[in-house]
């Protein structure tokens, strides 16, 4: 999987004479990182950008502390570019992608986001190759992908879809009254899931707590941003990579107590983002996320009585 990534300069060439044909331009900025965990593959692929209202990003801390926090990372004070991110991983034979993407804009107007199922194919990677599905959570952000029009033709008949038994059912009647969320978000949040499993239905396998998706990938539940919301680690070789889905956001680190306009119990939102972060400093182990910066890759620090996010040096 490596191989095929390589820094983009705008536009190829092929050959070496002056006779070369040129290809058409690629995309100007990478938007997939690949890895090895051990012995398994791993490609990190950018879903695009949604912009959103910073005040999601902490509705429960006050307008002026907040501002100061997008003032000091350099970022607007209105709204920005929420980054999303998914997940493929090769292990055991098997090719297991981790979300979705949003696929569709169901008139939010976000035309840079849902990208996911053109960039697989930029990768070389089929659709039809997948053999496994884990499913973070069903917001329509890790979902959407499965909807547009063609893709689940092109997906195995055998393909197995993975997401918390709890998930299933909180979307069968969800419960927004904790959330902070913009106008047209939960009514297209609820249709998206509720098309989901109306068209997947068939390939779903529900877990409780845990379940081994395949040879070192295992799927935990850890509940609060959605009830079934689950994070995914991988392991190999003495090397490990946490997908953390929605648990962790760019604000999260230093501010964990923050509660997300996302979050449909923000509460145990923040101790579920506190557990893991503690966690995964202990480990050393590289965290992913759906909504940090493109590649997402990472590492987390102890900083006082929160954490610090330390990037990785990319290596290509």
């Amino acid at each position: 999987m490596k191989t095929q990534v390589r820094p983009s300069n705008g536009t190829k060439t092929e050959g070496n004479s002056s006779n070369s044909r040129k290809r058409e331009p690629e995309e100007l900025v990478p938007s997939r990182y690949a890895l090895q965990i051990g012995e398994i593959e791993v490609l990190v692929i950018s879903d695009g950008v949604l912009p959103l209202p910073t005040a999601m990003l902490g509705h429960n801390a006050e307008p002026a502390v907040r501002a100061a926090w997008m003032s000091d990372h350099f970022l607007p004070p209105d709204a920005f570019d929420w980054a999303l991110n998914v997940v493929m991983a090769r292990s055991g034979g098997q090719t297991i992608l981790i979300d979705a993407g949003l696929g569709l804009d169901p008139d939010l107007h976000l035309p840079r986001a849902g990208q996911s199922i053109k960039r697989l194919e930029a990768a070389g990677i089929d659709l039809s190759s997948v053999t496994d599905l884990v499913l973070t959570h069903m917001h329509m952000d890790h979902i959407g992908g499965l909807l547009v029009a063609g893709v689940k033709e092109r997906l195995r008949p055998d393909l197995r879809i993975h997401v918390a038994a709890s998930e299933v059912k909180f979307w069968e009647s969800p419960d927004f009254s904790h959330t902070s969320m913009p106008p047209g978000f939960p009514d297209a949040l609820r249709a998206t899931a509720k098309r989901f499993i109306n068209e997947y239905r068939d390939h779903v396998q529900t877990f409780e707590d845990e379940s081994e998706i395949a040879p070192g990938i295992i799927a935990r539940r850890t509940g609060g941003h959605t009830p079934g919301h689950c994070v995914v680690r991988l392991a190999s070789g003495g090397e490990a990579l946490t997908f953390a889905g929605d648990a962790v956001f760019a604000v999260g680190f230093d501010q964990p107590d923050w509660y997300n306009g996302f979050e449909h119990d923000p509460e145990e939102a923040a101790r579920v983002r506190t557990r893991l972060l503690t966690e995964i400093s202990a480990s050393g182990e590289l965290l992913v996320a759906t909504h940090l910066p493109f590649p997402s890759l990472g590492r987390v620090a102890v900083d006082g009585d929160a954490f610090r996010w330390v990037p990785i040096f990319w290596d290509y």
